[in-house]
């Protein structure tokens, strides 16, 4: 992953792991990271996670299957 520094008023009164689940939720409504991506970034389990999706009002979708793995379902 890429290490970023973020410089964030003290005036907002978050813990760092709430940015990163903020961030994560946010990453993963607008499709730039999947759920194993957006939950590592979280630093959560992908269950626990899916319950802060839910918080956050953000729908939880399957993510596709890679190409091998769908095509091998058809023999």
């Amino acid at each position: 992953m890429k290490e970023i520094i973020l410089r964030i008023p003290e005036s907002v009164n978050l813990t760092e792991g709430e940015i990163r689940r903020f961030l994560a939720a946010r990453l993963y409504e607008s499709k730039k990271i999947n759920l194993q991506q957006a939950s590592e970034l979280a630093q959560e389990s992908q269950t626990d996670f899916v319950e802060i999706l839910h918080r956050y009002g953000v729908e939880v979708v399957s993510d596709p299957l890679p190409e091998r793995t769908r095509d091998a379902g058809q023999f």
